[in-house]
């Protein structure tokens, strides 16, 4: 959707900071290594990331992406531009689809992988709001939503930042907000998308487990503070039903009651 994290996606590099994976008492792995296959020798939890890496590949090839979405792709990695991953393009359009959303707010449209991916789950007479600082990657998003099958009507591109914009737009109008900007702005676009969240809305965040950074203690940079904040922010507000889901580098989700 936007730019290489700090300022948006980190890319579609897999795993979490912390593979979390049961393991039987009676196997092999559980008295200190890991015996199967090429893995002989590996301690219990060097055979669990690895498990966690194949699975993670299995799931991020269950849908293969079409000759759109694939070309976007490709012109993003060539002009350094970071599109959501395949999986989250997949788990986007499945939200959009199980939300029905009809109004929604995506912040970071990049060349539109992620922006082409969020129409296709909405209703025929929805509205998406894409927000971004870059005036020319929109106009190619548009494009490519046009190529898609989306008439002009259906997307609506703001050119600014999200702290310029978001006050702009009506409280309790949204039924999803998708935040994938600044990584920064995180935990004040979190706050900005609840107050556009319609009752049963939902709001998700992309990249947030990013390289690991929320679960590593060392890392005091203001990305990862940032990140520590919002996950922080989600699972103690009394407001929503939260999830966080292990696609990519990490989508959290949260619904609000």
């Amino acid at each position: 959707m936007a730019t290489g994290r700090p300022g948006g996606r980190g890319g579609g590099v897999r795993g979490t900071p912390r593979a979390l994976r049961a393991v039987r008492r009676d196997s092999p792995a559980a008295h200190g290594t890991a015996t199967d296959g090429d893995g002989a020798g590996e301690t219990p939890t060097a055979a669990a990331v690895r498990a966690g890496s194949r699975v993670g590949e299995r799931a991020e090839a269950f849908l293969a992406e079409d000759p759109l979405l694939a070309g976007l792709r490709e012109q993003s990695v060539a002009e350094g531009v970071v599109a959501v991953a395949p999986a989250t393009a997949a788990a986007l359009t499945f939200l959009a689809t199980s939300t029905r959303a009809r109004a929604v707010v995506e912040i970071g449209t990049g060349l539109g992988v992620g922006t082409v991916a969020l129409l296709r789950g909405m209703p025929s007479d929805g509205l998406l709001t894409s927000i971004d600082t870059d005036g020319g990657r929109q106009a190619r998003a548009r494009a490519a939503c046009a190529e898609a099958g989306f008439g002009p009507g259906r997307v609506r591109m703001i050119t600014g930042s999200s702290r310029q914009v978001l006050p702009k737009l009506s409280d309790g109008g949204y039924d999803l907000v998708v935040v994938d900007g600044v990584t920064t702005d995180f935990p004040r676009d979190l706050e900005a998308s609840l107050r556009l969240l319609r009752p049963g809305g939902v709001v998700v965040l992309d990249d947030v487990l990013w390289q690991g950074r929320v679960a590593d203690p060392v890392r005091r940079e203001a990305v990862a503070g940032a990140l520590r904040e919002t996950v922080r922010a989600v699972r103690e507000d009394e407001r929503l039903v939260p999830l966080l889901l292990p696609v990519a580098e990490g989508l959290l989700c949260a619904a609000r009651r």
